[in-house]
């Protein structure tokens, strides 16, 4: 039922009627009455081909022209076989035998004189088949080349940006369906430049046998004299002529359109208009115009008035222009807030390092005070960058009424790390050890928020005095910017996202691109590289210099893919860079080891069977946490220590220590380099080893660690 509803549709049988009309056009005589209402629609149409080609957006919005040219140029040629059947038959009967159409574009248009209208003709014929026709089937040419070259890819590109998740896959069928009509198009349109010429070659031979064959006729058949025959025949035939040659040049005209297109959201006339529309284009028109108009021997009513012209239409553009400009520099009018409307800013925050200061702080950040804390902040976060070895995520300084007046604090991703309360208006005088103990500051007592030190909130005309007996004094910026750097410097690894991985990697591309290219993306995604920073910022280890970290890990993945092994193997290969940021290469460094029982005790015991590593107990835990602690102190304050395990060992006692002893650097036995000279200052389960030069009996056994490392 369907399709018999289709087939009863009127639009289906417009395509076969109009080819059945064309045949029958080339065979069927018709009477002059049709042949001028099918001449005014060949006209029309080839009109209505052209406004098409000029308001297409694109070459593409016009896609059916090709197959439209071999149709229009069907309908001409059939045309040009009806007329000549007519004007060979009914030529001798005068000028109105063929049609009105021919005989006004044989009388009017060339003022009834034959000779003058057969080199209209020829004119036209050469513009139409030499300069439009012949431009066009070269940009024709040229355009289906370079499409056919350049569709693999863009298919390429279009199949990365679905498997990059960038596209659905019904996007990808559609831009897939536009690469191939777009060949297409350019591939038909290469052929179609030929239908052109054929037609101004057919006219020219079609215009050759009707001057001939009614030169002839007329005489022979009709009795005719020479003159006679001449003049009827001949100008009707260059009527005929004149009338097809019209259509062809437009639609000639409109293929040249079609293919010399810049794709543009605007029409034709949009696009050359807003590209004439410049007021710097019609200035030098003026001046020069007026600079001839200006010579004696040129017409200057012609030319002054053009260039007047010209000086009005830059005059009305600059106005426009300035019009424009100050319209866009013309801030929006603010909307009325909308009570009911709640932004995404007000109930998410997107920076990950948030400051909240009461409102008692708020002259920190005031600009007319120079906003100390902001400084204070950037220089935080540019430290933090040369010290981590990527770019810091901005941080965020707000006021809050969550917070008390004076207090302020320090958020990580949203969880509180730190805070206190401070007063703006004064300077707080720290003892760092250093201060007299007998002097006495009037102020108000406190304690440092950063290190627990002893301080006072004293006057800013005290600070000479306080300096003077030793105290250390700050003000209340420094203060906030010296906790935000303590307080991060101890978590690296939370700043670092796939974001700033990003950026890292693509700067390292610039010098060694094929390093960079046997790391990620293949084997290690973006996602798995970011992991492995982090934890060599967990353990320490700075990626300022990202090629020794690299190197390793091009190393490292060609072997394995388990992430702990990958970090196990990078620490061990960058064991020196570790070490020497803690003990130069020529001197001793201090160590301390576990005894061997305890070793093999804690690598024989439980595992943790999400990770696979070692669990110590809880009181053994303590215990090696407060050994280690005491002995890191009893070495002196601000001394590195390392204590060296079995590398099966060193994440679970690197976890452990990291809060009990963050002064002492875990490393496992592959990590220290070979030529590394390093001094057993004391052994975790076991006797310490004697100190050097007194050597004694009973404590041998105790020293062979210390020797067979030292070796």
């Amino acid at each position: 039922m369907n399709k018999l509803l289709n087939l009863a549709n009127p639009s289906s049988f417009a395509l076969p009627a109009g080819i059945l009309t064309i045949i029958c056009l080339m065979i069927v005589p018709i009477p002059a009455v049709m042949l001028d209402l099918f001449f005014v629609f060949n006209i029309a149409l080839s009109v209505a081909v052209l406004m098409a080609a000029m308001n297409a957006a694109k070459p593409l919005d016009f896609s059916a022209f090709p197959t439209v040219l071999l149709f229009a140029t069907l309908l001409r040629l059939a045309l040009n076989v009806a007329s000549t059947r007519v004007v060979l038959v009914h030529g001798h009967e005068g000028s109105e035998a063929a049609g009105h159409v021919i005989e006004a574009f044989g009388a009017f248009l060339i003022g009834g004189n034959f000779a003058v209208g057969l080199f209209v003709f020829m004119i036209l014929m050469i513009i139409n088949l030499v300069v439009i026709t012949k431009g066009a089937g070269r940009v024709s040419e040229v355009s289906a080349r370079f499409t056919l070259d350049a569709m693999p890819g863009k298919q390429m590109a279009i199949d990365a940006d679905l498997a990059g998740g960038l596209i659905t896959a019904d996007e990808a069928r559609a831009r897939r369906r536009e690469v191939t009509t777009e060949a297409d198009f350019y591939g038909s349109m290469d052929g179609s430049s030929k239908f052109v010429k054929g037609d101004a070659v057919a006219a020219l031979l079609i215009l050759g046998v009707n001057i001939i064959a009614g030169f002839c006729l007329g005489m022979i058949s009709h009795g005719l004299s020479a003159n006679e025959a001449a003049s009827r025949y001949i100008s009707l035939a260059i009527g005929d002529a004149l009338v097809a040659q019209v259509p062809a040049l437009l639609l000639s005209i409109a293929a040249a359109v079609i293919v010399t297109r810049v794709t543009d959201n605007r029409d034709l006339a949009g696009q050359i208009g807003g590209q004439f529309a410049d007021s710097r284009t019609w200035l030098p028109v003026a001046g020069i115009l007026g600079a001839i108009g200006m010579i004696p021997a040129m017409p200057q009513t012609v030319f002054l008035p053009a260039a007047g012209m010209a000086f009005w239409l830059w005059k009305k553009l600059k106005a426009r222009e300035t019009a424009q400009k100050f319209e866009a520099d013309k801030p929006e009018p603010v909307a009325p807030p909308d009570p009911s409307k709640i932004a995404l800013d007000e109930v998410s925050d997107h920076t990950l390092v948030t400051i909240e200061l009461g409102y008692g702080l708020v002259p920190l950040v005031d600009e007319r005070r120079g906003a100390p804390l902001v400084s204070r902040v950037t220089g935080v976060r540019k430290q933090l960058s040369q010290t981590f070895g990527f770019i810091v995520p901005p941080f965020r300084v707000r006021d809050s009424l969550d917070v008390a007046p004076n207090d302020y604090r320090i958020l990580l991703g949203g969880v509180p790390l730190g805070g206190a309360m401070i007063l703006s208006d004064k300077v707080l005088a720290i003892d760092a050890g250093e201060a007299n103990p007998q002097a006495r500051l009037a102020g108000t007592p406190t304690t440092d928020p950063t290190f627990g030190c002893p301080a006072v909130w004293i006057e800013p005309a005290q600070r000479d005095l306080a300096i003077a007996e030793g105290y250390l004094t700050v003000d209340a910026s420094t203060i906030i910017a010296t906790q935000l750097n303590h307080l991060l410097s101890e978590r690296p690894q939370a700043l670092l996202s796939p974001d700033e991985v990003k950026g890292l990697v693509e700067a390292l591309k610039n010098r060694s691109a094929g390093l960079v290219e046997t790391v990620t993306p293949s084997p290690l995604t973006l996602a798995a590289l970011t992991r492995v920073l982090r934890n060599l910022l967990e353990d320490g280890i700075s990626i300022s210099h990202p090629l020794p970290i690299f190197a390793s890990l091009s190393q490292a993945v060609q072997l394995t893919q388990d992430h702990d092994r990958i970090i196990d193997m990078v620490r061990a290969d960058l064991g020196s860079m570790i070490v020497g940021r803690i003990c130069s290469p020529t001197e001793r460094l201090p160590v301390i080891t576990l005894d061997a029982q305890l070793e093999a005790m804690i690598a024989g015991g439980m595992v943790d069977a999400a990770t696979g590593q070692p669990l110590i107990e809880p009181d053994l835990a303590r215990t090696i946490g407060e050994r280690v602690a005491a002995i890191v102190a009893e070495h002196g304050a601000g001394a590195s220590v390392a204590l060296i395990v079995q590398p099966r060992l060193r994440r679970s006692l690197a976890a452990l220590l990291r809060l009990r002893a963050p002064a002492c650097v875990v490393l496992s036995i592959a990590e220290l380099p070979e030529t590394q000279p390093v001094e057993v200052i004391a052994v975790v389960g076991g006797e310490a080893p004697p100190q050097r030069g007194l050597p004694a009996p009973e404590h041998q056994s105790a020293r062979q660690p210390a020797e067979s490392m030292a070796a």
